[in-house]
C-alpha cells in the first residue's frame, strides 16, 4: 500500500491553494508555493544525484525553508534526517556518518561547523544553503538558487506505507545517539491524529484543524513534537503556521497578538517563561483557545495561572520521539486531570509493566510500554538495540509511570538518566565521555537537577586525577568547544570520591540528593 507523507502538503495545496499556509517574518507562502517549491527542490535534489530511499539531512531553525525542504526531501521519496542545529562539527560529522546522509541542506549561519563536519564524512558531499552561503564548488548550492532553476518533479514518489519517512536520533543512558526510524505510516497517522482528534471536541468551540487554526512554531522543528504536533498538524487540513526562529518570549507574545494565534504548543519552561514575559504588561490573546504541553510535567501551579491570565485550556500528553511521538494525550471529551498526561490515542495501547514485563495492578509504578500505529520500526542499523527496546511486541519507553483504573497515565520518574533542560534532551552518558577525555579528570558524572528557568539544569560532579589540577571554567570551557551550547554542564562540583555500590557503579541517586542547590560553578 502506497502512503507518503508529503501527501499532508500536497493534499492541501490541491484543497485550499491560495491560502496562506506559513507566515516566517515579513514574508508570506499560500500553499501553492509551498507545494511548488517543494516539489522544485525534490527535482534539483534528484538532478544532483539523490534518490528514493537514500538520506538527506536537514538543519536549520524553525523558518518556511525548513518546511519547505522537509517536504521536497519526502516528495522526492527519500528520507529526512533533522538535526539540532546547535550541533558543533564533531556532533554534525557522526550524525552524517551514521545515517549514511548522501546531503545536507542547512543555515548559512551555520556553515563554518557544517562544513568542518561534512568534510569528515565522505560520500556526504552535497551542500544546500538556506540564505546567502558560499557555493565555491560543484557540489555546494543555494536553495534560492535552486528553486528558480528546477522545474517542478511531476509527481510525487510512490513510497509504501513501511518505508523510513524520517530518521530521528535519540539516546538512552548508554552510547552515542540512535536514529529513530519512522515510517510514512507513522508520522501520517500521528498527524492526522493531532489535525482531527486532539482538538476536535473542544467544550465551548468545535475546532477542526484548517479554516481559521493559527499555530505559533515554537517547538524546534527538528524534533518529532514541533514536526507533527504542530507543522504537520497544522497543514494538514490547510491551517496556518507562525515561524518563530528561536525561542524568545516577549517576541512569542507579540507574533502570537500580531498574527490571531488560535493554538500554542511547549513544553512547560515555555509556559513559565511566557508568564513572566507578560507580568505588568496589558497583553491579550483574544484568539487564543487551545494550548498542548509535553516535553516534561506540567507544574499544576504554572497550568492554573496561564488559564487564569490567558483564555485557554492547557492538554498534556506524552510520547517519544520512538513513537511519532505522540502516545497519550488529554482530549476535551474525558474529564482533564492536572499531573496526568492524559489516556492513550485512539490506534495505540498503553501499559504499565513490571521488571519481568508482566502488567501492573492499576496504581503500581512500572515502566511505560507501548504499542500501535505510532511506533518505529527501529534503530537505523542497531537490531540489537532495536530487539531490545520492542521486545514482546511493546515499545519499552525507559519512564517510570502509573495508571490508575480509567485508564488515566502518569508519569512519576525515569528509568533513563536523560536531562531535559529548556525542551532539549541531553544525555549523561554523552556528556560523561567528553569529561573523561580531559586529561585531569579521574571519574564524572552527570546529572540533572530541577531548575526554575530551564526545567533542569545540568551538573557535572568530578573527582581529579591525584596531583592534578582544574578549575570550573577551565571544564567548562573545555566543553563548549565539544560539544552544543545546551548541553554543556551549567554547574560544576568537585569530590575527592564519587559514591559507588557494591558493583563500582557511580550512584546517581546520591549525587542528586547532594547537589540539589549546588549554587554557582565551582
Amino acid at each position: 500500500m502506497s502512503l507518503n507523507l508529503a501527501g499532508i502538503l500536497h493534499g492541501s495545496a490541491l484543497r485550499y491553494p491560495d491560502r496562506v499556509a506559513a507566515i516566517d517574518g515579513d514574508r508570506q507562502w499560500s500553499y501553492r508555493e509551498l507545494a511548488h517549491g517543494s516539489r522544485r527542490l525534490a527535482a534539483a535534489l534528484a538532478n544532483l544525484g539523490v534518490r528514493p530511499g537514500d538520506r538527506v539531512a536537514l538543519m536549520a531553525s524553525n523558518c518556511a525553508e525548513f518546511t519547505l525542504s522537509y517536504f521536497g526531501i519526502l516528495t522526492l521519496g527519500a528520507v529526512v534526517v533533522p538535526l539540532n542545529h546547535l550541533l558543533v562539527a564533531s556532533e554534525i560529522a557522526y550524525h552524517l556518518q551514521d545515517s549514511g546522509a548522501v546531503a545536507v541542506i542547512a543555515r548559512a549561519s551555520l556553515e563554518a561547523q557544517v562544513r568542518e563536519g561534512v568534510a569528515a564524512v565522505p560520500g556526504c558531499a552535497r551542500l544546500i544553503w538556506i540564505g546567502e552561503g558560499e557555493v565555491d564548488d560543484l557540489q555546494s548550492f543555494r536553495l534560492d538558487e535552486l528553486l528558480k532553476t528546477c522545474s517542478p518533479l511531476p509527481d510525487i514518489a510512490q513510497t509504501e506505507i513501511g518505508d523510513t519517512a524520517v530518521i530521528l536520533y535519540t539516546s538512552g543512558t548508554t552510547g552515542r545517539p540512535k536514529g529513530a526510524e519512522l515510517t510514512h505510516h507513522n508520522m501520517y497517522e500521528n498527524a492526522r491524529w493531532c489535525a482531527e482528534r486532539s482538538r476536535s471536541v473542544m467544550p465551548d468551540q468545535p475546532v477542526f484543524l484548517g479554516t481559521g487554526y493559527v499555530a505559533l512554531s515554537a517547538l524546534p522543528l527538528f524534533h518529532s513534537f514541533g514536526q507533527t504536533c504542530v507543522q504537520n498538524a497544522s497543514l494538514f487540513h490547510g491551517g496556518r503556521s507562525v515561524y518563530l526562529s528561536r525561542w524568545d518570549p516577549d517576541e512569542a507574545l507579540r507574533l502570537m497578538a500580531r498574527h490571531g494565534v488560535t493554538s500554542f504548543s511547549g513544553v512547560p519552561t515555555m509556559y513559565f517563561a511566557l508568564l513572566r514575559a507578560a507580568e505588568g504588561k496589558e497583553i491579550h490573546l483574544p484568539a487564543l483557545r487551545y494550548c498542548g504541553s509535553g516535553g516534561a510535567a506540567m507544574p499544576v501551579e504554572i497550568m492554573l495561572e496561564f488559564e487564569q491570565r490567558f483564555p485557554c485550556r492547557i492538554m498534556e500528553g506524552y510520547g517519544l520521539s520512538e513513537t511519532s511521538p505522540v502516545a497519550t494525550f488529554h482530549t476535551p471529551e474525558f474529564e482533564r486531570r492536572p499531573g496526568s498526561v492524559g489516556k492513550a490515542i485512539d490506534g495505540c495501547e498503553v501499559a504499565i509493566f513490571n521488571e519481568r514485563d508482566e502488567p501492573c495492578a492499576p496504581g503500581d509504578r512500572g515502566e511505560v510500554v507501548i504499542r500501535g500505529h505510532n511506533i518505529m520500526k527501529g534503530y537505523y542499523r542497531r537490531p540489537e538495540a532495536t530487539e531490545e527496546a520492542l521486545r514482546g511486541g511493546w515499545f519499552h519507553s525507559g519512564d517510570i509511570g502509573v495508571m490508575d483504573a480509567e485508564g488515566y497515565v502518569f508519569i512519576v520518574d525515569r528509568k533513563k538518566d536523560m536531562i531535559s533542560r529548556g525542551g532539549f534532551n541531553v544525555y549523561p552518558r554523552e556528556l560523561e565521555e567528553i569529561l573523561y577525555a580531559h586529561e585531569a579528570v579521574r571519574e564524572a558524572a552527570v546529572i540533572g537537577i530541577p531548575d526554575e528557568e530551564h526545567g533542569e539544569e545540568v551538573v557535572a560532579v568530578i573527582a581529579l586525577r591525584e596531583g592534578a589540577t582544574a578549575t570550573a571554567e577551565s571544564i567548562q570551557a573545555f566543553c563548549r568547544t565539544r560539544m552544543a551550547a545546551y548541553k554543556y554542564p551549567r554547574h560544576i562540583l568537585f569530590r575527592d570520591e564519587l559514591p559507588k555500590g557494591p558493583t563500582g557503579k557511580i550512584l546517581k541517586r546520591e549525587l542528586r540528593g547532594s547537589c540539589l542547590s549546588p549554587g554557582p560553578a565551582s
